[in-house]
């Protein structure tokens, strides 16, 4: 399918929303990106590159740095959310007064509401209504790799499937990779579920558990996140694919990832505050572990590694002890 012609705008220029509108752009198109903080606009848009995420990339003149909304948002139908899961709802607020019946909304958000534990389809439907077009993009990336152009394939979920073409159709180039599907819980459940892992795996690397137990830690993260999907209605074939079991093999194996970062500082005895400022980064685990288990639980489906993962976090008991809990004499059904 042909790309579309109209410009896109992005909202959140942290590594992982650079990173896609560098893909955007290479692919020929006119890319509006935007974020909040004001600061970070001005460097980039005088050094031509970000510096503070990805200073290794410059950016093509196609990759237009806008200092207000209203800008990013002139000539634009699709709007590319790339922020943090606890900021997701304010966007959708401050976009309200700008939105036009034209527009179309895709997000690479990974996360769960923190306040309802509610899929972002579900707060867009609430938010916006049903009229608006919405797809969302995830799948195993490291923000670095993708701007570096270095070969990903991801997936992209929507149940509208002229949307769902076009939006795949922007972003699909020589080293991008995009595939689709209208499981649009099963590609969001995988985005949150691997992010609780990495920092599981993290922690079971961090206190020095050995290749046994993460290869343990994986395979049932997995199947726990299965078995959670089935009852939500995802499909099984999507979270053994990119957005599911693709991404947990991402975030759980390479120092990359921020969860897992997160997961080695834990194993360290750092509170969660030291830990998070260690990473430095946002780390979406901290804010969604809690509303998975509760997922989980109103489901009455077990998910013990979330469940010691979120123990640890509240400092409730030690990072080695968690993951003991996790290995005492389980008896499994197969």
């Amino acid at each position: 399918m042909q790309k579309p012609s109209q410009p896109i705008a992005v909202l959140g220029a942290g590594a992982w929303g650079t990173a896609l509108s560098l893909v955007l752009a290479r692919n020929g198109q006119e890319v509006h990106l935007w974020d909040r903080d004001e600061a970070l606009l001005q460097e980039m848009s005088k050094a031509r590159c970000n510096r503070r995420y990805l200073p290794e990339v410059m950016l093509p003149d196609n990759l237009i740095v806008c200092d207000t909304l209203p800008k990013a948002l002139e000539r634009v139908q699709d709007i590319l959310l790339v922020i943090p899961s606890h900021a997701f709802v304010a966007a959708l607020h401050q976009l309200k007064s700008l939105r036009l019946p034209t527009h179309r909304l895709i997000w690479a958000t990974k996360g769960l509401e923190p306040e309802t534990g509610h899929f972002f389809h579900t707060v867009v439907e609430r938010e916006w209504g049903t009229a608006y077009p919405y797809a969302v993009l995830s799948g195993p990336s490291f923000a670095k790799e993708v701007a570096l152009g270095l070969p990903t394939a991801v997936a992209m979920a929507s149940r509208d499937k002229i949307f769902l073409a076009e939006s795949a159709a922007r972003f699909k180039g020589d080293a991008f990779d995009v595939e689709t599907t209208d499981d649009i819980i099963g590609v969001q459940l995988g985005g949150v579920v691997k992010n609780v892992l990495g920092v599981a795996v993290g922690i079971s690397d961090g206190v020095q558990f050995g290749a046994n137990a993460r290869a343990a830690l994986m395979t049932r993260g997995m199947t726990e996140m299965i078995e959670l999907g089935k009852v939500l209605g995802a499909r099984q074939e999507t979270l053994m694919g990119l957005a599911g079991c693709g991404d947990i093999i991402l975030t759980c194996t390479d120092n990359q990832s921020r969860n897992r970062r997160f997961g080695l500082a834990l194993a360290k005895g750092l509170t969660k505050a030291a830990a998070l400022e260690e990473v430095g980064q946002v780390v979406e685990a901290v804010y969604n572990v809690e509303q998975l288990c509760r997922l989980a639980e109103a489901h009455e489906v077990e998910l013990p590694i979330a469940e010691q993962v979120f123990r640890v976090i509240k400092g409730e008991i030690p990072s080695a002890d968690a993951m003991k809990v996790l290995f005492q004499g389980r008896s499994v059904s197969i």
